[in-house]
């Protein structure tokens, strides 16, 4: 092995071999096991939270694959209708060219050719990241076959009436000239007004004042709304008011929804322009005026003056009229949330349009039923309550857009709009009867992305054929998402899987938490707080970390502090830390649910775990390849199947058997419950802190001391290779890279398996499991007191200013008879990791020379201190940093006793204060207290 760990120089290629080989692919044989990738757009790359995911997913199919089970985790994209629409049109618009010039035939021609020439950009991003799916059966939602599997649910929907085409609201992008989901609309608070306008009765006897955040959509109300209870407007009722500007004259109507204490209690009703407007329309059965047209300009349906116009130009003029008409009562400062698109960043309109929509509530029942029964489980639970609220007030759900790229809607059209729905035309004149020259046109609209999503996990598998892939795998295991689509595409795959299969997409769905910045904050373009997962894996210099940070940024201020920001957070640019290092970093922060802060300081603290692991391997390689007479190396003579082999194993060598099968244990529960924090952290412990600071060192006296037998070394190093081997396999599926290759070094010595195929690479061999027989239950108690007595030398070692390297002499006092046997057994031990001259065992009655001493349980052990320090300079070193802490203590005494700080200041901040000098003070007692020692001496 090389000496320094290299990441690069292992992963790419490992990752090619996986791919080669096809062991990624299902096996074929054991209980089935299946996920399914959340498809990513097509058009994007991978952000922090993919990272996230995708790191989780290998996670559970490495671990799956290595139980036996025949695993599938199903891989694809999403054709992302409006992503990909976009950035194929800004690419003819930079030629001066639009898609309308094109038409839409040429123009999906041309989707397609940077589909082929630049949409695999996150797929070649997840390889990268480890990512082990099953490329061969890589799906893309506008593929073929998926298409057909699209086309048949709309069909069949349809056929069952629980598709249907109506004109409702929806949420509109004036730019796009589409209908966008919830989704894709980002409302965040703003500044704006809140104006405030007379409508007079129209019987002259006097007024309402109502107010509006948006005075241009006036021009459309068709009611006034009071509440009715409302003792002020109560007589008004059934009245009318005669609207300002337009003269048309509307009713004064009560409705619960109105919120008495909002501005005057009296509410403008626009049904056709807000969302809750237009529920209150259907209510009382109001006319439905649209006063837009698909620009957001204002059209015919609004008096002359103001046709034609932009909506914030018409806010402007209509805003001008009123006021000189004296219809203003007045205008306030108003804080509001603003609906924008989050592609476009224009202020949505809820806007009424003819759409497709999938009736959704006899769906939701079904899929309610699935939860509320435990055939889907939520994990963490309490986001069943989430999925709860949304599906027990659904509502139907808008599936067309005004695309040309996507799946197009199977439906045609005759001149006197009767509506024909089919596979193709041919299908539908033949299913209909039509004559040939009935003139038909299909649909423009294409689905919604999330209704074609919504069959990821049985169209990706071959459905409506019955394939044996579908019966294979269908239902899959475990969905991993975030919280933020459990609506969006979580229950709508429940709905329609329930329907088209009549069994459930999925038995756990698995919530994980967002991955934030290490100050908490939600990760985005505009804070500049963005990090590539890549950078992470392969570093990024500075200037390139700043240009990529600053990309696209036009304000010049906004480009400036971004770029402050970078430089003070990551002066040196980022280091390469490896694909191994970013994964174990997801693991220890993946608590069920909650989100994530990701600092960089973490990435590096596992960098050096990776480097252990590595110079750990060294030593077990140096210490464990035997070779015979003619240079050959040897597994047997160290790596026996039984007991045979003429070893014999130490304490040391008992105990870590022993650990590693708890281990073993912890971590398989800790996957298995989703717990990825407490698994790593159980390997990251057992790896770092027992096998390599204290296995490997109890290692060493056993194979370099002549008091040692051969039996016994041949135990150890056997031990070490085995122990090291199991250890590999168990972090493999989280930390795929760096395993393999050690593993590829170590197998044979270790005694792995060639048969059926278990020796070809780490991913097929079995993961290791408890063996509760292995478990030596005095061994454990034995290290555990050698590790406390070696503990308590090292920490007199420390207080003492000792060095390391000095042989001391050690006693005991005051230990039990198992105090006295442990000791016996472990004397070599002991000996060799205390650095120690001699052990003296003192009886009850003798005297102990001025001595450090430690505790291990009831039995003291003591240093002598004469001989070993010089007195005099660690007389004067100890008072010098005596006299630095009371003058420090004194500062902070005299600080908590001035009352104005303790009055003003915080509560945490002189709450800081009173812990730094009870620290101080218990650190000034411990110091005097070795100063009086030291004057015995």
């Amino acid at each position: 092995m090389d000496k320094t760990y290299q990441p690069q120089a292992i992963e790419k290629s490992w990752y090619q071999t996986w791919e080669k080989n096809g062991f990624f692919k299902p096996s074929g044989v054991g209980e089935s096991y299946c996920i399914m990738i959340p498809p990513p757009n097509v058009t994007g790359s991978l952000h922090m939270g993919h990272g996230f995911q995708e790191s989780i997913m290998d996670a559970l199919i490495r671990y799956h694959r290595m139980k036996g089970r025949n695993t599938l985790w199903q891989v694809g994209t999403d054709h992302a209708g409006i992503a990909t629409q976009m950035v194929v049109e800004r690419q003819l618009d930079a030629q001066g060219i639009s898609r309308h010039d094109l038409g839409r035939e040429k123009f999906i021609e041309k989707v397609w050719e940077w589909k082929a020439e630049s949409g695999g950009t996150i797929t070649q991003q997840l390889r990268r990241l480890g990512a082990s799916p099953d490329w061969s059966r890589e799906r893309f939602t506008m593929d073929d076959g998926f298409y057909k599997a699209v086309q048949e649910v709309f069909i069949r929907l349809y056929e069952e009436k629980l598709i249907y085409r109506g004109k409702r609201l929806v949420n509109w992008d004036p730019k796009l000239h589409t209908a966008v989901s919830d989704l894709e609309v980002i409302s965040e608070e703003e500044d704006g007004h809140l104006w405030h306008f007379r409508y007079p009765l129209t019987d002259g006897s006097g007024h309402l004042v109502v107010a509006t955040t948006r005075p241009e959509t006036m021009l459309g109300d068709t009611a006034v709304a009071v509440h009715p209870e409302d003792e002020r407007y109560r007589q008004l009722i059934g009245k009318t008011i005669t609207l300002p500007l337009v003269g048309r004259e509307i009713p004064i109507i009560a409705d619960d929804y109105v919120d008495r204490e909002f501005g005057t209690g009296c509410v403008k009703i626009t049904p056709a322009h807000d969302f809750n407007d237009y529920e209150m329309g259907q209510r009382h059965s109001l006319p439905m005026i649209n006063i837009f047209d698909n620009d957001a300009r204002t059209n015919a349906n609004v008096p002359e003056k103001y046709r034609s116009m932009d909506r914030f130009d018409a806010r402007t003029l209509v805003v001008e009229d009123l006021q000189a008409l004296g219809l203003l009562e007045k205008i306030d400062d108003h804080k509001l949330k603003v609906p924008r698109g989050d592609r476009t960043g224009v202020v949505i309109e809820p806007y009424l349009t003819d759409q497709w929509y999938v009736k959704t509530q006899p769906l939701a029942e079904e899929a309610i039923r699935a939860v509320e029964d435990g055939d889907i489980q939520f994990v963490p639970k309490q986001y069943e309550n989430m999925y709860f609220s949304w599906m027990r007030d659904i509502q139907d759900w808008c599936i067309s857009r005004q695309l040309w790229w996507g799946h197009r809607i199977p439906a045609w059209y005759d001149r006197q709009g009767n509506v024909y729905v089919g596979r193709s035309e041919a299908e539908v004149r033949q299913k209909h009867n039509l004559p040939d020259d009935l003139s038909l046109q299909q649909d423009d609209d294409v689905l919604d992305t999330w209704f074609s999503s919504g069959l990821w996990t049985f169209g990706t598998l071959g459905w409506p054929e019955q394939t044996d892939l579908l019966k294979t795998f269908h239902s899959t295991d475990v969905l991993v998402t975030g919280f933020d689509i459990i609506f969006f595409w979580v229950a709508r795959m429940i709905m329609l899987t329930l329907h088209f299969r009549k069994e459930v997409p999925f038995h756990t769905v698995y919530v994980h938490g967002l991955v934030r910045d290490s100050h908490g904050q939600k990760m985005s373009k505009s804070k500049g707080n963005v990090i590539d997962p890549i950078d992470l894996i392969d570093g990024i210099e500075l200037e390139d970390l700043v240009a990529k940070r600053t990309a696209g940024m036009m304000v010049p201020r906004m480009r400036e502090k971004i770029e402050k920001q970078t430089r003070k957070e990551f002066p040196n640019g980022l280091a390469a830390y490896g694909t191994d290092a970013l994964r174990y970093t997801y693991y220890s922060l993946a608590s069920t649910g909650r989100d994530i802060k990701f600092d960089v300081g973490r990435i590096e603290g596992f960098r050096n775990f990776c480097n252990k692991i590595w110079n750990a391997s060294r030593y077990v390689l140096m210490n464990c390849e035997v070779q015979d007479e003619q240079g050959n190396r040897l597994s047997a003579h160290d790596c026996d199947q039984d007991n045979s082999g003429g070893y014999e194993l130490s304490v040391a060598d008992r105990w870590i058997i022993s650990r590693l099968q708890q281990v073993e244990k912890a971590f398989a529960e800790g996957v298995e419950s989703y717990r990825f924090d407490l698994a790593s952290q159980a390997l990251y412990d057992f790896i770092w802190n027992e096998y390599c600071s204290w296995y490997l060192e109890l290692s060493k006296p056993v194979l370099t001391s002549a008091d040692f037998s051969a039996a016994q070394k041949k135990g150890t190093r056997r031990t070490l290779i085995r122990v090291l081997e199991a250890t590999l396999r168990l972090a493999h599926p989280l930390m795929p890279f760096i395993t393999e290759e050690i593993w590829q070094r170590i197998k044979d010595l270790a005694g792995v398996s060639t048969a059926d195929g278990q020796g070809e690479t780490i991913m097929t061999a079995r993961l290791p499991e408890c063996e509760p027989g292995k478990i030596d239950q005095q061994a454990m108690a034995d290290v555990k007191w050698l590790q406390g007595v070696i503990e308590g030398v090292r920490n007199i070692r420390g207080e003492m200013n000792i060095s390391p390297a000095k042989s001391i002499p050690l006693f005991f006092a005051n230990g039990s008879a198992n105090d006295r046997r442990c000791l016996d057994d472990n004397r070599l031990f002991l000996t060799r990791l205390a650095s120690l001259e001699s052990i003296t065992w003192l009886n009850p009655g003798d005297t102990a020379p001025m001595s450090a001493t430690a505790l291990v349980g009831d039995m003291e052990i003591l240093v002598p201190m004469a001989g070993l320090i010089d007195v005099a300079a660690e007389t004067a070193r100890l008072n010098k940093e005596i006299d630095k802490l009371k003058k420090e203590s004194a500062r902070v005494q005299g600080k908590l006793g001035n009352a104005k700080f303790v009055d003003n200041a915080p509560a945490e901040v002189v709450q800081k204060e009173k812990d730094k000098l009870a620290d101080m003070q218990a650190a000034l007692g411990k110091l005097e207290e070795q100063a009086i020692k030291l004057a015995t001496l």
